[in-house]
């Protein structure tokens, strides 16, 4: 079987420059070696946080969401659902679930919880850790196989969401030839045992106005996801009724161009640590970009969506917070659910990047 290395070594041979976006796909997808099928933990143990690793808080707050959001739906004949995408090892499906089973036991009884995934390896341990849920929880590769390949018509009645999943689709790199005044694609060459840069002409794109590109330095650089975007549409067809919802960390078209960001956002992580050589040990570490969430919000508003909201992580968690104080689970908060929140919310930790889009149908 072929290493990740002589996969892509093998794909730049053939095409002499390849596609960033390509090298990310395969570094973090390729079966049995990308970084995601090969890399199980996270949290302490592994290269960086998510609001899951933080504690059980998270998806209580999200299940106390999904509870208020699924009321209206319940009459609905064909049933009702919660579907997750990007569940990874199934630690938040686990604990929405166990909050649902412990605080709505009669919706828990109604509703199904689906979990879109591609990945066999994923779904296994997904699986082991939800097994106390078996008959609860469904697995599905893609949208259409969870509405029926043949369905011209939406059919799901629910929530779908996702948690930090859009930030991790492969992304296309853009640089800017301030002499020339046009836009480049970054792709990866070979030099010797390395993986290098190199740049791809492509055809004039507006990233951004004349104005702008006017006083950019030469080779500032923007990342774009076509991959996430027609995931987001994929996800808004099969809506019929119910709420899309994606938590990620990013920004708004306009934010997307900084003076202090003329490399763009996509990063590389290895033990809680940030790098810029994103082409070093593919397969090693984590490659992620900023969600450009105006482009996410333009396609589901164009299948038909309407964007309910658009806010960051701390604003979305302290309503759910403040809408349940009656709720036990919540109404006084323990020390250890107070320094969750804290950390879920604060501005020096998950609170400052993160933002909460949702659009319903």
């Amino acid at each position: 079987m072929s290493t990740l290395l002589e996969i892509i070594r093998h794909e730049i041979h053939i095409s002499g420059v390849l596609p960033f976006a390509r090298f990310m796909e395969l570094a973090l997808y390729c079966p049995d070696s990308g970084y995601y099928e090969t890399k199980k933990d996270i949290g302490r143990r592994g290269d960086f946080y998510t609001s899951v690793s933080v504690g059980e808080l998270f998806g209580q707050l999200l299940a106390c969401q999904f509870a208020e959001w699924l009321k209206p739906l319940r009459s609905a004949k064909c049933g009702v659902r919660i579907v997750e995408a990007g569940a990874h090892d199934g630690k938040l499906a686990a604990d929405i679930l166990n909050w649902l089973q412990l605080k709505r036991p009669k919706l828990f009884g109604q509703i199904g919880y689906g979990i879109v995934e591609p990945s066999a390896r994923r779904q296994e341990w997904q699986r082991e850790t939800l097994k106390d849920f078996a008959p609860r929880v469904r697995w599905f590769s893609d949208f259409q196989a969870m509405v029926g390949r043949d369905s011209v018509e939406p059919k799901f009645h629910g929530v779908i969401f996702s948690n930090e999943l859009l930030d991790a689709f492969p992304v296309r790199r853009f640089g800017w030839d301030a002499k020339n005044k046009n836009w480049f694609e970054w792709g990866v060459a070979i030099a010797g045992d390395k993986f290098i840069w190199a740049k791809i002409p492509t055809p004039h794109s507006a990233f951004c106005t004349p104005q702008l590109e006017a006083v950019l330095p030469d080779g500032y650089t923007i990342e774009t996801s076509p991959a996430a975007e027609n995931w987001w549409r994929e996800a808004a067809g099969v809506l019929a009724r119910g709420k899309l919802l994606a938590i990620d960390y990013g920004f708004t078209a306009d934010e997307m161009f900084s003076p202090a960001r003329t490399r763009g956002t996509l990063r590389a992580y290895f033990r809680h640590h940030a790098t810029d050589d994103l082409l070093a040990n593919p397969g090693d570490h984590d490659l992620t970009a900023h969600v450009n969430f105006s482009a996410i919000q333009k396609a589901g508003e164009k299948a038909g969506l309407k964007t309910e909201d658009f806010c960051t992580q701390p604003q979305f968690l302290t309503r759910i917070l403040q809408k349940t104080v009656t709720e036990k689970s919540f109404a006084n908060l323990d020390a250890k659910q107070v320094r969750q929140f804290q950390t879920l919310t604060h501005p020096e930790h998950l609170g400052r990047a993160f933002r909460v889009l949702v659009q319903s149908r």
